[in-house]
Formats: structure tokens, sequence, C-alpha cells
């Protein structure tokens, strides 16, 4: 029992028949009266309170939550008592989750339930625990403030990013992806599969023409083909030390996983073989290529507890495994980052080998610390020298990024927020020219 301010008030007031009682001994039976009075108040107050038992509570949430999202936390609270009660709570939530919001508030009728929520937003992937749910409630004349804990251990695991998975999915239904900024894949005239017969244009290739239909029809007919499905693309992501480092406060690896799972989930979507090789100085975790959306719930499950390590990245290792593995040729996306032109050397090697045998994409992710510095002006000799080093680093960084599309190998250099668009455009943009 918490007392309110109200009893403190009425405690405050009993100060008047005490200054009473002590100027007038006559009256000193009026301090006892009075001591009575508000001991049999709050005892009434006491026993007319909804006793903790009468309340319920029950935490609803999604079992896979996402990382670097506001994921929604609901609590259902069942008043089962017969009076109405002011409640406050306070969920005992990972420590390591940011939250919109640490104490909620409500107002629930008689023989009711009311759903009051907040957010909490991981940063990290793995493993955690929700803890007891604390109740504090008003008692019905206002004396005290009632507490109880309601004990709701559970246990909850951080995943990649799959609320862009749902999302994608949603919006495709309405045919509204052009909201997430993909462009759409079908591009016609390129592909074997047939998609159907249309009038022959000045601007479709003469080896379109459908001569049976055209003879039938008694004009020109030009078939249109679509991309073929059942191709294999195969994520490769860097766990190494460069992966390490936090863009607003989320792991570059863990924007490269949920680049990777979204590209999975679409190509699985097509009809495309996906599968996944995780490294640093040695092989981690590899997933054959395959279709169907158990692959996609196996790639799921590899991919959440996904540790980086502080080593530097064997690229040569890698891709030679993946070599020995995979033989088919496929879209091969390398998820890594780059420092300087001598640590990136062996990427250049080791990705224009891959390139004669796959399609090979590598995907960094541009450092907005780095592209600040840069534009920044100069009013010091500290802001000389950090505009010059962050001015010398992006000049090697493009240098590799040109000297890997000048070995045939496709490149992406984008911002954090924007590298899962990116990457699922251009592999849309693969598929739709038939590259794969």
């Amino acid at each position: 029992m918490i007392p309110s301010r109200r009893l403190l008030a009425l405690l405050l007031a009993g100060l008047v028949p005490v200054i009473i009682g002590a100027a007038t001994p006559s009256l000193r039976w009026t301090i006892w009266v009075y001591v009575l009075l508000l001991i049999g108040f709050v005892a009434l107050d006491w026993f007319m309170t909804p006793k903790p038992k009468l309340l319920e509570v029950a935490r609803i949430n999604e079992p896979k939550l996402s990382i670097g999202e506001q994921n929604l936390i609901t609590l259902a609270v069942h008043n089962q008592s017969p009076r109405t009660l002011d409640i406050q709570i306070r969920d005992e939530f990972p420590v390591e989750f940011p939250s919109d919001t640490l104490i909620l508030k409500t107002k629930v009728e008689p023989e009711s339930v009311q759903e009051i929520s907040y957010h909490v937003r991981p940063l990290r992937r793995g493993d955690y625990r929700f803890g007891n749910i604390n109740l504090r409630y008003t008692s019905t004349f206002g004396t005290f403030l009632r507490q109880t804990k309601i004990a709701f251990d559970e246990l909850v695991k951080v995943y990649p990013n799959v609320l862009d998975v749902r999302k994608y999915d949603m919006l495709a239904r309405k045919g509204m992806l052009f909201e997430l900024g993909l462009r759409t894949a079908r591009v016609f005239g390129s592909g074997t599969e047939f998609e159907r017969l249309r009038e022959y244009t000045p601007d479709d290739e003469f080896r379109s023409i459908n001569w049976k239909a055209s003879a039938r029809r008694n004009k020109l007919i030009a078939a249109e083909y679509e991309t073929e499905r059942s191709q294999y693309v195969v994520a490769v992501i860097d766990t190494g030390r460069l992966m390490r480092p936090t863009i607003n406060d989320i792991a570059k690896l863990d924007y490269a996983i949920n680049a990777s799972l979204m590209l999975g989930y679409v190509a699985m979507l097509k009809g495309d073989h996906i599968g996944m090789l995780s490294f640093a100085d040695h092989v981690g975790r590899f997933l054959q290529p395959r279709r169907g959306k158990a692959q996609f719930y196996q790639m799921l499950e590899m991919l959440y507890n996904l540790p980086s390590q502080p080593v530097e990245a064997d690229y040569g290792r890698a891709i030679s495994y993946l070599g020995l593995k995979n033989k088919r040729r496929s879209l091969i996306v390398i998820f890594t980052d780059l420092s300087t032109m001598d640590t990136a050397k062996p990427l250049i090697q080791h990705m224009a080998r891959l390139a004669k045998t796959h399609l090979a994409l590598c995907v960094v992710m541009s450092d907005p610390n780095l592209v600040g510095y840069a534009g920044k002006a100069a009013y010091s000799s500290t802001d000389v020298y950090e505009r010059a080093v962050a001015e010398m680093v992006l000049d090697e960084r493009r240098v590799v990024l040109d000297t890997l599309n000048q070995a045939g190998v496709h490149t992406i250099d984008v911002p954090a927020n924007k590298l899962t668009v990116s990457v699922i455009n251009k592999y849309l943009e693969f598929k739709g020219r038939g590259l794969i």
C-alpha cells in the first residue's frame, strides 16, 4: 500500500485537533477521535477497494520481433471487479530495448477489458526475456495506491526485419509496391517463358515474330516472353570487423542481413532458388540454394542470431567454398564494406574471378559520417584535417568500386536506410534483363 496525496492531506489536517488539544487539555479527546475516524476511513477504503486477484493482464506481441523497428506490445487488462479503476502499468521489457514510454495509464470499466500499447525498438538480434507486469491502481476513496505484481515471464526472439516482409506482402497484394520504391521486374521481349501474343511493331526485334500466328491472322504477330524462373540467388554476408560499426544504433551487419532476407523473400516469390553463406576469417553458415517457403524460413532461422566477428574477412576462402558448393551460374550478392585500397585488393581479385562464371554484385553501405566530414565547412585546422581525411577515404572507395566495375562486378554503394530497396531493385533489373 502506497499513501496517496489525499491521505497525506488528511494527516496534515490532523494537526488541527492536535493544536486544539495542546492548547485546551479538556479537548484532547478530539485527537483520538480524529485518529480513530481516519483509521476507520482508511480501513473502509481498504475493504471496498478491489483485490488484485480481480485483475488479469495479458501481454500480446509478435513471437518474432524485428530489429530496428518499432514493435507493438499490447497489454490487455481485464477488470473483474464492480468498480472503475484508474490503473498505472509498468511492463518489465528487456533493458536493451529502447521504448517510447515507461509508465502506461488507463481507466478500466467494471467487468470489461481495456487494451493499452507501447513500442520497443530492439537494436540487436538474439534471445531476450520480458519480465513481470506491475500494476498500481487508486483505492476507492483515494487514500492509497494498491500495487501488485503479475508474473508474466516470457522469452522473445529478435529477428531481422520481418515487418518489412509483411509490408511487402500487403503492398504486393494491393499492387502498390511503388510505395516502397520498388520498380516492376517484368520486361517483355527477353527471357524464355512465353507470356502473350500481340501485334508486331517496328520497334520489335525481327526474331520475335510468330509466323504461325501471323499466317492465321494475316498480319504480323509478335510473341512476348518473360524472364524465366528457377534461377539461383545466393546472399554472401561478411560478418568480419568491417561490418561491426553501427549506423543509427544498428550494426552494418544487421542492415546487410535485413537486405539479404528481403532479397531472399522476393526471389522466393519469383520462383527462384535462394541460398546464403556467411563468412569472416572462415566460412560460417551455408544454405544450399533451393526453392519454396520452407527454404525462406530456414534462411530466416539461420540469420536471426548470426554473430559478427572482430577479425578480417577472408574473401578467397568464402568464394572458393561457394564455388565448390554451387557450380550453377547464379546471382551472387556479397554484402561487405570497404576501408582502404590495400585491404580491398583481395576483394577485387576474388570477385573478378567470381564474375567470370556468375553474375556478381558487391553491396556496400556509404558511411554518413564520412560524407558529413567531406562536406563540412572548415573553420579550424582540425576541420581541415578531418575533411581532407574523409575526402581521401571517399576517393579510395570510389577507386575500389570503379575497379570492381571494370572487372565485370556490379556494385551498389548507398546509405544504410536505402540498402534493401536498392538491392531488390537491382535484382529485379537483372531478372528483367535476363542477365542471371
